[in-house]
C-alpha cells in the first residue's frame, strides 16, 4: 500500500491536513463515524477537545481491529456541533492528532452541523483508509 500526499504549492499551505492524497492498494476500509462513546455507550468528555481525543481513539481502534494504522488513512472528515470551538481548539486539537495519529495527514474536511445523533456529542469522525492485502478481512 502506497498513499502519496499532494500539496501544492499554488494552494493555501495544509495544516494538519494534505489537500489531495492518492493510495495504492488492495484493501480499502470504510470507517463509520465515531463519536466519544465509551464501552457502555456513553458519551465521554464535555469539551470539544476530550470529546475529540475519545473519537480520534475510536476510529483509530477501529482502524487497528480491521488491520490498519493511522498512516493509511486516506480521508477523515470531522463533524462538528460548533465550528468557532473546533477554529479556536485548532493546536490544541492538532496536537492531540499528533499524539494519537501521527504526521501522516490525510485529506480531510471539518463539517460544522446541527446536531449529531448522540444529543451530548459535540464532535464525530468518519473517513476511509487504503491497506495492503497483508492483514485480516
Amino acid at each position: 500500500m502506497t498513499l502519496h500526499r499532494h500539496n501544492p504549492a499554488e494552494l493555501s499551505p495544509p495544516t494538519g491536513f494534505s489537500h489531495a492524497v492518492t493510495a495504492t492498494g488492495s484493501r480499502l476500509v470504510f470507517l463509520a463515524g465515531q463519536t466519544a462513546l465509551d464501552a457502555e455507550g456513553k458519551v465521554v468528555g464535555d469539551t470539544l477537545t476530550d470529546q475529540f481525543a475519545t473519537a480520534l481513539g475510536n476510529l483509530l481502534t477501529a482502524l487497528r481491529h480491521a488491520g490498519g494504522t493511522p498512516a493509511d488513512l486516506a480521508r477523515v472528515t470531522v463533524y462538528t456541533t460548533d465550528v468557532v470551538d473546533y477554529r479556536d481548539q485548532a493546536r490544541e486539537l492538532g496536537a492531540i492528532w499528533r499524539r494519537l495519529a501521527g504526521r501522516d495527514y490525510p485529506a480531510m474536511a471539518v463539517v460544522g452541523v446541527v446536531r449529531l445523533w448522540d444529543e451530548q456529542a459535540r464532535v464525530e469522525l468518519d473517513g476511509f483508509a487504503v491497506l495492503d492485502d497483508h492483514g485480516p478481512v
